[in-house]
C-alpha cells in the first residue's frame, strides 16, 4: 500500500474515532450538526481538560503579581506564544491580541486605523459586516471606500479586479479588507492578494474566522498586516474569545481614541494626559478572560494532535460528496431541488455550502421554511443571509440601481426591505461542515431533502419574521 493511501486510512480512522468519542454526543441525541461556519463544537476531553484546570488551582486578576495573578499571567503569556507558533508567524514580528471575537478584532483596526482626508479602503463585496462595518469608521475621516465586484456565477473575485481597486489612490494611505474564505458561498480567496496588496503600498486586514477551522494559514509564507480570528469556530469552546495577530509594525501606527482599565501605563484623572502601555495590552481593554485564554493553547495542542491538514481533508472529501449529491437531486419531473451559490465543485473552496431549495415549478422555497422543517428533524443549519450582504445581493442579482431605491423607502422592518427589492425570498440555507462531520451527516440532510421536499409544490408559505443581519 502506497504511504499516501496508508496516511489516508490513518487519517479517516482517526476522525472516525474522535466523532464517537470526543463528539459521541451528536449520535447519543441523534442530531445531525451542519452550523459549522456558525460556531465549531467543543470536544469532550477539552470541556474536561477546562473543568481539572479550574480545580486543582486558584487562579486570579492577571494585573498583579501576587501568586493567582502570576499563574493566570503565565498561561496568558504561553497562549500568546502557542497562537503565534500555530499559525508559525515570528514573534519578532508578529503579536497576538486577544478579543472577545473576530469582530472585536476588526473594530480595533477600524477604530484605531489612521484614516485621513482622501485615504483609501479597498472592501470586497464578499465581506463579513464586521468587515463591512469598518467604512464607517473611514467614511467619518474622510477616506474613500472601493469595492471590489465579484466575477461570474461562482462568486469569485478575479485577480484583475483587486489589483484595479488596489492600484489607485496615488500616495494615499490604504487599507485592503478581505476574508480568506467566504462565510457564504465558501469561495477561497486568493492569499496572495496580501503581497499584491504590499506591492501596492495597502496595508492588509485578512479575516480568517470562516478559514482557519479546516486550513493551514503559514504567516511566515504571507505577512498580512492583520489577522482577525474567532477561535470558537476553530474548536468550539471557549466562546467569546478571538484573536487579532498583527504586525508590530502595523500596530505601531494604529491610534487608539480612548484608554481604559489595562491598556495603560499610566494615566492621570486632573490633566488630560495617559500613556498607552508598550505591548499587546494597550489593545485588550479591561481584565482578560483569564480563566478561559488557557483553553486557546490546549484547543490548539488538540488540532495538532488532529493535524490540520487531515481535517482540511476529511472535509474537502465530505464537501465533495455534498455538492454532487445536491446536484443528483431532481423532482419526479426532471426539475433541479437545489440551487447552489459558489462554486460547485471542490476547487479552490471550502466546507461552506449556500442554497436555495427549489420546488417543482423551479420557485425557491422559503428559507424559515426549510429552517423549521430541518429542525424539526433535529437537524442544525443555517438560514438567512449569513450578515454577508454583498455575497447575497450578488447570488441573487439584486443591480445596485434596486438597492439605491430600497434605502430611500426607509422601511421598518427586514420584511419590508427584502419586499421593496422584489425578493420572494429574504435568504438562503447554508450547511457547513466541521472536523466533527461525517458521511451520515450529509447523507442524512440530503434524505431529508427529498423526504420533506420532493414533488412539493412552491405554496409561498413563510414562517414569522426574519433573522436581521
Amino acid at each position: 500500500m502506497r504511504e499516501a493511501e496508508t496516511t489516508h486510512i490513518s487519517g479517516s480512522a482517526l476522525i472516525a474515532k474522535l466523532r464517537a468519542t470526543e463528539f459521541g454526543y451528536l449520535d447519543d441525541s441523534s442530531h445531525v450538526y451542519l452550523d459549522h461556519t456558525g460556531g465549531g463544537l467543543p470536544a469532550r476531553s477539552r470541556l474536561a481538560a477546562h473543568f481539572r484546570r479550574l480545580t486543582t488551582f486558584c487562579y486570579g486578576n492577571p494585573h498583579s503579581e501576587n501568586p493567582t495573578s502570576s499563574a493566570s499571567s503565565e498561561l496568558i503569556d504561553s497562549a500568546r506564544c502557542s497562537v503565534l507558533r500555530y499559525l508559525n508567524a515570528d514573534p519578532d514580528e508578529y503579536v497576538a491580541i486577544f478579543t472577545p471575537n473576530a469582530t472585536g478584532a476588526c473594530r480595533l483596526v477600524g477604530e484605531a486605523y489612521p484614516f485621513a482626508w482622501g485615504d483609501r479602503l479597498v472592501l470586497t463585496l464578499d465581506n463579513h459586516n464586521s468587515v463591512n462595518g469598518l467604512r464607517e469608521y473611514a467614511h467619518s475621516r474622510g477616506a474613500h471606500m472601493v469595492s471590489v465586484p465579484f466575477t461570474g456565477h461562482e462568486l469569485r473575485i478575479s485577480d484583475a479586479d483587486v489589483e484595479a481597486a488596489l492600484s489607485g489612490g496615488g500616495d494615499a494611505r490604504k487599507l485592503f479588507a478581505y476574508p480568506a474564505q467566504s462565510n457564504f458561498s465558501g469561495v477561497q480567496h486568493s492569499l496572495d492578494w496580501v503581497e499584491m496588496a504590499h506591492a501596492h503600498g495597502c496595508d492588509v486586514l485578512l479575516d480568517a474566522a470562516a478559514y482557519l477551522p479546516t486550513n493551514r494559514l503559514d504567516l511566515s509564507r504571507i505577512h498580512p498586516d492583520f489577522v482577525a480570528v474567532s477561535w470558537y469556530k476553530v474548536f468550539g469552546y471557549p466562546t467569546g474569545l478571538g484573536c487579532l495577530v498583527a504586525r508590530r509594525e502595523a500596530i505601531g501606527q494604529l491610534r487608539r481614541p480612548w484608554f481604559s482599565g489595562g491598556t495603560v501605563q499610566a494615566a492621570s484623572a486632573q490633566i488630560a494626559w495617559h500613556r498607552m502601555a508598550d505591548d499587546a495590552s494597550a489593545f485588550e481593554d479591561g481584565t482578560l478572560n483569564y480563566l478561559s485564554i488557557p483553553d486557546v493553547e490546549t484547543g490548539l495542542d488538540w488540532i495538532r494532535s488532529i493535524g490540520i491538514d487531515t481535517i482540511h481533508e476529511h472535509v474537502a472529501v465530505l464537501t465533495e460528496c455534498l455538492l454532487n449529491g445536491l446536484r443528483a437531486l431532481q423532482h419526479s419531473n426532471g426539475a433541479p431541488m437545489v440551487r447552489i451559490f459558489g462554486p460547485h465543485d471542490g476547487c479552490r473552496r471550502g466546507a461552506t455550502v449556500a442554497l436555495h431549495l427549489l420546488g417543482p415549478d423551479g420557485l425557491a422555497i422559503d428559507e424559515r421554511v426549510v429552517s423549521r422543517d430541518s429542525a424539526a428533524s433535529n437537524i442544525s443549519l443555517r438560514a438567512g443571509c449569513f450578515c454577508n450582504p454583498g455575497a447575497g445581493e450578488a447570488a441573487f442579482g439584486i443591480p445596485r440601481t434596486v438597492l439605491d431605491r430600497a434605502s430611500r423607502l426607509s422601511p421598518d422592518t427586514i420584511d419590508e426591505y427584502v419586499h421593496s427589492l422584489g425578493l420572494p425570498h429574504g435568504g438562503a440555507v447554508r450547511v457547513s461542515l466541521g472536523v466533527s462531520s461525517n458521511y451520515s451527516d450529509v447523507l442524512a440532510f440530503l434524505e431529508f431533502i427529498v423526504e420533506t421536499y420532493r414533488d412539493r409544490p412552491h405554496s409561498g408559505e413563510s414562517l414569522g419574521p426574519r433573522v436581521h443581519c
